[in-house]
């Protein structure tokens, strides 16, 4: 087991030896002071459920997080690319953390606390990597750290170089069994977090905000919280609702919603955003929300051979997603397949898409371009011709369908080719009054 502690220590404007930042934040989007957000009621859920991103086995104490990162080291490229993109991400959330790693949980929230960001991934080197401690960092109760102190002790190595026996009779029998399972000598399990069924954290604002596109950066916490939270679930969502509070328990909601199952946080900031940017806002927001329902099973994709491929249709389905969150939905509409043999009834707009699905068939080739109506071809001979003679290349292939709703078709349709090498789809009418038809092209 290997253990990653993150500890966020006190904001700079509730010490007295610092003081805090003059902007008052990193990059001037909020009014806050570096730090001030992670002592929030909200917080370590909050941050707990964006760990889930990096294992399940996430640990809460009382000033930080634990997390069982053994098993993820090999997912993330080894423990420096982990580390790395640990910390790219805490930066981008604007969370001020002190990382730390150790073979035991209870050292690595120790080492996280001194603040010197030990990376200790073996139990050979964690007796040295404890003994540089200052006693500070144990945080231990002020009446046992007086004491300590009394006998001329300042860091944890000297503390270390005495009898067990003697410090249990002097210090007290717990004491004794803290060092001992920090140093892995005795098993220390910790209680994991328990992650919500359905997925609801808040954020509250430092400071009024009048700017709608000015939200994004704040609810890039929540975002990434919500990922992580999916990536336990191994799970998607096709809409979330971020709810953004007023003054007086007033409420603006922001529905966005995906044209396919999503799980990425750049996806879902790149929908907010062009939702954000269209917003206007009714009264200054206090607090931002975000909430999602039951997810669905996140469906796996086969691996590309070469890199890049693929990527056409995920491309399109993020496009679709912003310029619907930018236009409305009624702007952006789409088709889907109905269950229903004739072409001209074969697709429907989403509003009115049946339940059925589509009709399997191993029909000829269908174009993409139909006719608004099929337009009547001449006939020479019993051959169609437009302009010259076709060339009938594929077919027949025999439809016949709604004798149920009074538009009865009987058609055998032909795959042909013009003189002009366009390619056609053609229908010859079985029913009355007959004839060679044109309803489709081939692109």
């Amino acid at each position: 087991m290997l253990w990653l502690a993150l500890h966020c220590p006190p904001p700079a404007s509730a010490r007295n030896d610092v003081a805090p930042p003059p902007d008052g934040g990193l990059r001037g989007e909020l009014p806050v002071a570096q730090g001030v957000a992670a002592h929030a009621d909200d917080f370590w859920p909050t941050l707990a459920c964006w760990a889930g991103r990096y294992t399940p086995h996430v640990n809460l104490a009382a000033d930080a997080l634990r997390l069982d990162i053994g098993a993820s080291l090999r997912l993330f490229g080894g423990l420096e690319a982990l580390l790395g993109q640990l910390r790219a991400e805490l930066a981008a959330m604007r969370v001020a953390a002190q990382l730390a790693v150790a073979p035991t949980p209870l050292a690595a929230l120790w080492l996280a606390r001194a603040g010197d960001g030990t990376v200790c991934a073996d139990h050979e080197a964690l007796r040295a990597a404890l003994s540089a401690l200052p006693l500070s960092a144990l945080q231990l109760p002020p009446p046992l750290a007086r004491r300590i102190e009394g006998f001329g002790l300042r860091c944890l190595g000297a503390v270390l170089a005495l009898p067990r026996a003697s410090l249990g009779r002097r210090l007290g029998k717990d004491f004794v069994l803290d060092l001992a399972r920090a140093l892995g000598e005795l098993a220390d399990p910790q209680p994991c977090f328990v992650f919500p069924e359905r997925f609801e954290q808040e954020v509250e604002l430092p400071a009024p905000v009048e700017s709608a596109p000015v939200l994004l950066f704040a609810a890039r916490r929540l975002i990434a919280a919500l990922t992580g939270w999916l990536a336990v679930r191994n799970g998607a969502l096709r809409s979330i609702e971020l709810r953004l509070g007023h003054a007086q328990g007033a409420c603006t909601v922001v529905p966005l919603a995906f044209s396919q199952p999503m799980h990425a946080a750049p996806r879902i900031e790149r929908v907010l955003k062009e939702r954000l940017d269209a917003l206007r806002l009714p009264a200054s927001v206090l607090s931002l929300r975000l909430c999602a329902g039951a997810s669905e099973p996140r469906s796996g994709g086969s691996q590309m051979l070469f890199e890049g491929a693929g990527q056409g249709q995920e491309m399109l389905a993020e496009l679709l997603d912003r310029l619907t969150a930018r236009l409305g939905a009624e702007a952006v509409r789409g088709l889907a397949c109905h269950a229903d043999h004739r072409p001209e009834r074969a697709s429907r707009m989403p509003a009115q898409i049946s339940a059925a699905g589509a009709p399997e068939t191993d029909s000829l080739p269908r174009p993409l371009w139909l006719l608004e109506s099929p337009e009547a071809l001449r006939e020479v001979r019993g051959r169609p011709r437009r302009g010259s003679e076709l060339r009938l290349l594929g077919g027949p292939e025999r439809i016949e369908s709604g004798w149920w709703d009074g538009v009865d078709a009987r058609r055998d349709y032909f795959v042909a080719i013009d003189g002009r090498g366009t390619w056609l789809w053609i229908f010859r009418d079985s029913g009355g009054p007959g004839g060679w038809f044109l309803h489709g092209l081939f692109s």
